[in-house]
């Protein structure tokens, strides 16, 4: 009974967590004054490039 309760607990916390980047995404979609969305693993918004590369700060300026 305790393993059912922990594997509903754990898939609950997963659908949880898949709902808030949905309703994330559909948030940035529809006020794209606030910039894009940035994914986890994803840099900091500046295209395909990571953080702090020399292409993404020449992209800044």
């Amino acid at each position: 009974m305790i393993y059912l309760k922990t594997v509903l607990i754990v898939f609950g916390l997963l659908a949880g967590w898949l709902a808030v980047r949905a309703v994330a995404r559909w948030y940035a979609a529809r006020h794209p004054e606030f910039g894009e969305l940035r994914e986890e693993g994803e840099g900091c918004g500046c295209g395909n490039h990571k953080c702090g590369t020399d292409q993404c700060k020449r992209e800044s300026h």
